[in-house]
């Protein structure tokens, strides 16, 4: 029997957790203009400020050299600068996801961190606005504190997952760690309907998992300037069947944000929100 509705979302945000990157990509910025909207949509949401990630849990997925040297200012973060205030936000996006997979876990429904920057994190390097990979650091920290044996990674960006790849490879987290990257293939707007006609079958292969991580990018649109194969109608499409098929087989789902380059920034607002609607949809108790 799935579990109970919820009566609200939970949403891990802090103020710490945004930065003026000073770069192309608004992620660092983001959560903070994506909370502000989700708010005016009228969906409740609890609102619940994360703790930051320990030094611990940052060196289950790092090399603790790369960390002290990127929090230190010595090394260029995955923008590709040394900003202290993008540093002094990075232990809170990893500890946010970590804190909504945990909260999935509890509730057996849903939860979400409106963080993004994760995917292209390597373990001893950063890059594609990437600097630490919190889908791995959440996923280590579940494992260790005895709260999941298997963790899911589902990442639905336009782009390749290649950090999240190497700091499994490299570590050797294939027994507990079950990674599908979208971004693995070349994707054309021809493709759009098969994809979203095998992704529920693409979710249901986590069903040994205790919880799935999903990583709900904005730049698959089909105007986005470094995406650009789904509509945005697609792009609802493509939610729904992933928040559908994880509840339909009682899979915990913890879900951030990732890409999205359109300008201006609402249009990628709007993706986002559109995100949270269909998970209210089928996790609120007023949804459906």
């Amino acid at each position: 029997m799935p579990a109970p509705r919820l009566p609200a979302l939970p949403v891990y945000f802090t103020p710490a957790m945004v930065a003026d990157s000073h770069s192309f990509s608004p992620s660092s910025a983001k959560p903070a203009r994506v909370l502000e909207s989700w708010k005016r949509m009228g969906i409740p949401l609890d609102v619940r400020p994360p703790r930051a990630a320990t030094r611990a849990q940052l060196e289950r997925a790092h090399d603790p050299r790369y960390i002290d040297d990127v929090l230190t200012l010595r090394q260029e973060n995955g923008f590709g600068n040394r900003n202290a205030e993008v540093a002094a936000s990075l232990p809170y996006t990893s500890g946010a996801m970590r804190e909504a997979a945990v909260t999935a876990i509890s509730n057996g429904r849903v939860a979400v961190a409106p963080v993004s920057g994760f995917h292209h994190a390597c373990y001893s390097e950063g890059g594609g606005y990437c600097t630490f990979n919190g889908l791995v650091v959440a996923a280590r920290a579940l494992i260790d504190e005895g709260l999941a044996r298997r963790v899911g990674i589902l990442d639905c960006d336009h782009h390749y997952g290649n950090g999240t790849h190497d700091i499994i490879n490299r570590l050797q987290l294939g027994d507990c760690v079950q990674h599908d990257t979208v971004g693995a293939l070349e994707f054309h707007s021809e493709q759009a309907e098969p994809f979203l006609q095998n992704l529920g079958r693409r979710v249901g292969a986590f069903s040994g998992c205790d919880v799935l991580l999903y990583q709900a990018g904005a730049d698959p649109h089909i105007d986005d300037p470094l995406g650009g194969w789904l509509t945005t109608a697609q792009m609802v499409r493509r939610d729904r069947i992933v928040f559908e098929a994880a509840a339909i087989i009682g899979l915990p789902l913890a879900w951030n944000l990732a890409g999205g380059y359109q300008e201006p920034l609402r249009r990628v607002l709007d993706i986002h929100d559109n995100t949270l609607r269909e998970c209210w949809r089928v996790h609120g108790l007023a949804g459906g």
